[in-house]
């Protein structure tokens, strides 16, 4: 029963026969652009060539692709020749390439690389420049051709999506040699719509048809809007100047319409769950106050207040005793030190306030005189001693007593001199610039130089046993 079907491999090799057996697909030769560009480190090029509606995958092998005479690109525009066959382990069909040369349009993709990295080091396409598309618009500008798909699709997509956002289109030439300045035009006319985003783009095409939009007219007037603009232009696969350069690229011109507004329905479940929400923030809130307020008439103070007077009713009194009792003592404190001033002494007789300081001045005067009279003599008494002293009668008996002074000092210094110590028989041992003090200062086979008057004796520290057993 199962005979008649065939495995994926049956039918892939079969078709695979058939394209290797059709004579048209043995020489074909293709005009395109390249995309998806990558070398191999195998030397074999892999790539897709592509036009306005279809592409086809290829391959170049090593042997073929060490014979061109130019490196190919993303963009490149190029003439190819080979077969067509099918790659059986993906069942896809491709072109095997034999030969390929440089189409005249690939110097497009050649400007189109300068103009990006001369804007790109200006700065035109750093991120810190572009502005967020706003949430939910009012107002959507659009900037292409009046007729066409692409036109329709971002309408049809922005009503569908978000019905109370207004569009205005502004018909504009987006292919030929007045597009880029027809654009730029457009795009300054927008300015004075009020609007909250700016569309910008239109289908896909070749590389020259899409080529207004990479104008650096085109490109500066993008970046100097003040609307936050987003790029549609082309395919997915379709990169140009402006999608650099705007606030937003997008892949399509349905895919722009689609980031330009946001979803209705997602809103409105947006709204009802911020609803919801509320609605449960608000209960919870609600049931919160209720029980606090549950709480306040419960308690001991709203169901009998007068307590909280009375306790402070008490508290009052107990305060204004205190205060009556310190301001009474206070009083008695002064009414006492007021007594004791009425009943001083320089109260009831105030000339002594005179009387007093005018003795003690006469006392002092006296007082004064008598030390200096007492100091006075005191210092004739020692001058008449100094004049009668020994020292001074007889000056030379001083010098002759310091004399000997230093003859016994000298004397004394003379016996502690080690060198006469040593004239007597002893000596000083030197273990490494050091005195040996006691045995445990040396150790075997150390050098010792032995001090004694006439010179220095070297020795060589050994073990010798004596009678008793101990080491030496």
């Amino acid at each position: 029963m199962n005979e008649k079907y065939l495995t994926v491999t049956a039918i892939t090799r079969y078709l695979k026969a058939k394209f290797d057996a059709d004579n048209n697909l043995k020489a074909v030769f293709i005009k395109g652009e390249i995309s998806n560009f990558k070398a191999h480190t195998t030397g074999h090029l892999y790539f897709s060539i592509k036009d306005e509606n279809s592409k086809i995958n290829a391959i170049m092998f090593r042997t073929k692709a060490s014979k061109l005479n130019f490196t190919p690109v993303d963009g490149s525009k190029v003439l190819v020749a080979g077969h067509i066959s099918i790659y059986e382990a993906t069942g896809g069909y491709q072109i095997y390439v034999d030969e390929m040369l440089e189409d005249g349009m690939g110097n497009l993709y050649v400007a189109f690389e300068k103009l990006k990295k001369e804007l790109a080091n200006e700065g035109l396409f750093d991120k810190n420049h572009k502005k967020p598309i706003p949430k939910i618009p009012k107002r959507v500008g659009i900037i292409t051709a009046s007729t066409g798909a692409a036109v329709r699709d971002i309408i049809t997509t922005i009503k569908r999506r978000f019905p109370i956002c207004e569009t205005i289109l502004f018909p504009t030439l987006v292919q030929g040699e007045n597009a880029a300045s027809d654009i730029v035009r457009n795009i300054e006319r927008a300015k004075d719509y009020n609007l909250d985003v700016l569309i910008v783009g239109r289908g896909g095409g070749s590389i020259e048809d899409l080529w207004p939009f990479n104008e650096e007219i085109v490109a500066r007037a993008i970046y100097n809007c003040d609307i936050p603009t987003i790029s549609a232009v082309g395919h997915e696969i379709d990169f140009t100047i402006s999608d650099f350069v705007a606030d937003l690229r997008a892949p399509t011109p349905t895919a722009a319409a689609e980031l330009a507004v946001p979803n209705m329905l997602d809103l409105t479940k947006h709204i009802d769950q911020l609803a919801i929400r509320l609605k449960e923030a608000i209960n919870k809130k609600i049931n919160y106050q209720k029980l606090y307020l549950d709480a306040l008439k419960s308690s001991y103070v709203i169901k009998s207040p007068m307590v909280m007077f009375e306790n402070k009713k008490q508290q009052v009194s107990l305060i204004s005793d205190k205060l009556n009792t310190l301001i009474i003592q206070k009083v008695e404190k002064e009414k006492e030190k007021l007594k004791n001033i009425k009943q001083s002494y320089i109260l009831n007789n105030p000339q002594n306030i005179y009387i007093t300081p005018k003795e003690s001045i006469a006392s002092m005067a006296k007082r004064i005189n008598e030390l200096f009279y007492n100091n006075l003599s005191s210092h004739k008494t020692k001058l008449e001693y100094l004049k009668n002293s020994y020292v001074l009668t007889n000056p030379k008996v001083l010098y002759k007593d310091k004399e000997v002074q230093v003859k016994n000092i000298a004397s004394k210094l003379d016996l502690l001199n080690p060198l006469k110590i040593i004239g007597r028989g002893y000596s000083v041992t030197y273990n490494k610039n050091k005195i040996v003090k006691n045995i445990k200062d040396v150790k075997k086979d150390d050098i010792l130089n032995i001090k004694v008057n006439d010179g220095i004796i070297n020795t060589k520290v050994i073990d010798m046993e004596e009678e008793n057993g101990k080491e030496i």
